[in-house]
Order: structure tokens, then sequence, then C-alpha cells
């Protein structure tokens, strides 16, 4: 039967690979062990910060597996993974991640219609999926920004929500509106909804936002942790802390997922920043501005420590 998804904090991972360009499934152990110990409540393996454009089938469901592995049960693990044009080979992709064990397989929203086709075009095809994926499997939604952007509507997230099938929906709006809209929406139902945008977090927190899902977890996890569980109890330490963050996270602009692995590697983490998906490398500047954010993120991680 569906399982839970818990509130809190969902890191989208990043994947490590070796000097000779494959998977490196012994920092990937190593990445899984730390945003545990840093608290996380869940982890997203595979998702555009993974590079799963970048990633073969194989790869992405061995990847995907291995972590659900290593978590072993401590966390919940999600995936997502279906990056094809064609249904057939979704349907290939998505009942393959299926069965790594995994406790939700989330939709690519952008997947189940081209940016021009209508919500009418995008409902049916998620129809047809609906079909053909097990019904024994929690379901969810990633507004992935690759290939395009597509918000899902409330009115298509209500229908979504109605079936019992979707827990989880990772929003990238970055609009504190767009998310209100959504709540309301599914209000009543068992889907939650994850922000991915660190500005909007703490004004989403109080309008009934689930938890937090994006890039910035992969470099200090640990304080939006403490945000995730403090926020209501201690609101002038969480307006502070949220002040501290929103400007840290000005490092998405920088060369990720690259800056990512280099503060993982930092941390003793990762043994190398490669990434297929990106071509340019970190500049001497862009290390530095990780090493600060290094520093910065161990001091406020000694001010508001996890209980």
């Amino acid at each position: 039967m569906k399982k839970s998804i818990p509130a809190g904090v969902w890191p989208t991972m990043v994947t490590p690979y070796t000097e000779n360009n494959e998977v490196d499934y012994e920092s990937l152990e190593r990445a899984v062990d730390w945003y545990i110990k840093n608290g996380v409540d869940g982890l997203f393996a595979v998702c555009q910060s993974s590079e799963m454009f970048f990633l073969s089938l194989e790869e992405r469901v061995k990847v995907a597996a291995f972590v659900v592995e290593k978590s072993a049960g401590r966390v919940p693990v999600i995936a997502s993974g279906h990056i094809s044009d064609s249904f057939e080979d979704q349907v290939e992709e998505l009942q393959a991640m299926a069965a790594t064990g995994i406790d939700a397989l989330v939709l690519i929203t952008n997947r189940l219609a081209k940016q021009d086709e209508s919500d009418d075009v995008w409902k049916a095809n998620l129809e047809k999926l609906l079909e053909v994926i097990p019904d024994d499997i929690a379901l969810g939604f990633y507004e992935c920004p690759h290939p395009y952007k597509r918000l899902i509507s409330p009115e298509m997230l209500k229908f979504s929500a109605d079936t019992g099938r979707f827990l989880f929906l990772k929003d990238t709006s970055c609009d504190v509106e767009n998310m209100r809209a959504k709540l309301e929406a599914v209000r009543g139902t068992d889907l939650q909804i994850y922000n991915a945008n660190t500005a909007t977090l703490l004004e989403t927190y109080k309008i009934g936002i689930t938890g937090y899902s994006g890039v910035m977890a992969n470099f200090h996890p640990e304080l939006y942790v403490w945000l995730s569980r403090n926020w209501k109890e201690q609101p002038e330490e969480a307006d502070h802390l949220m002040n501290v963050l929103s400007v840290a996270s000005f490092m998405e602009s920088k060369p990720y997922p690259i800056t990512a692995k280099y503060y993982l590697q930092l941390e003793g983490v990762y043994s190398t920043i490669l990434s297929r998906s990106r071509k340019d490398q970190l500049t001497a500047t862009n290390r530095l501005e990780v090493e600060q954010m290094h520093r910065l993120s161990k001091t406020y991680a000694q001010k508001y420590p996890l209980q």
C-alpha cells in the first residue's frame, strides 16, 4: 500500500563521478550518510540535480536502488527519471524506477505534454500513465525546469490529488500566491507541497507548505532542517536564519551542480567535482565563494544546533 511522505527537508541529490566519468558509488554512500547525519527527512535520489538527463536508464535505476539500499530505512527515498519524449519509453523508465524499492515515484510535469499543449492533453497523458504504473506505489510531481518549466495548475493538481495516488509535489514556481492556490486546491487530500525556493520558504511555511526540496540542501541541509523544525516556536531566530539562507541561495546562480559537489568535497564526502551536465569549471573565485559559504554554514550550525 501507499507509504507516507514525511514533512521536512528533502535534498535533491547530486550524482558523484569517478575520474573515469562513472558513477562513484563510494562517494554516493558517504553522501547518504552525510545527509542523514545532518537531519534530512528524506532523499530525492534522481532528479535534475542528479543530472538525470545525462544518466542512462540503467544508471538512473542503479542510483535509485543504491540510495534505497544504503539509506536502510533510516529515511524514505523518492526518485524521478522519466526523461524520454515518447509515451512508450516513459512507461519503460517509470516501471523500471518503480521496481527499485523507492517510497514514491515522481512524475516530471513537463513530460506529460509539450510546451504548447493544453491541460487537457496533459490530463489525458497522465490518465494513460496511471493505467500502467503499479498502483501500489505512491506518486509525486516535480516541476522540473528542463527542458521547459511546466507549473501544474491548481485544477490539475486537485484532479491528481483526488485520485488518492499522489502524495508529493516539488513546487518550483518561486511564487507564494501560486503555492497558496495549490494548497487550497489540495486541502483535505493526502498530497503535500514542498517548496524548492529559499527566498519564499518561510512565508510558505506560514501558509501551510510541508517542507523544502531544493538545491541548497546540498550545501547546508542542517540549517534548513533547523528552520523546518523551529520556525513556529522561535520566530525571531527563524527570521534571522531565513535572511542568511536567502542570501546564501545566490549560490544557485553559480556553476551548479559543480558548486555543490565542491562543497561536499570540502565535507570529505565527494572525491571529485566532475559533472556531465556542465562543461565549464569552477573559477578560483567560485571556489573561494564556496569555501566562504562552507565556513559560514559551520558558524550558523553551531548557533542553530539540531536537537
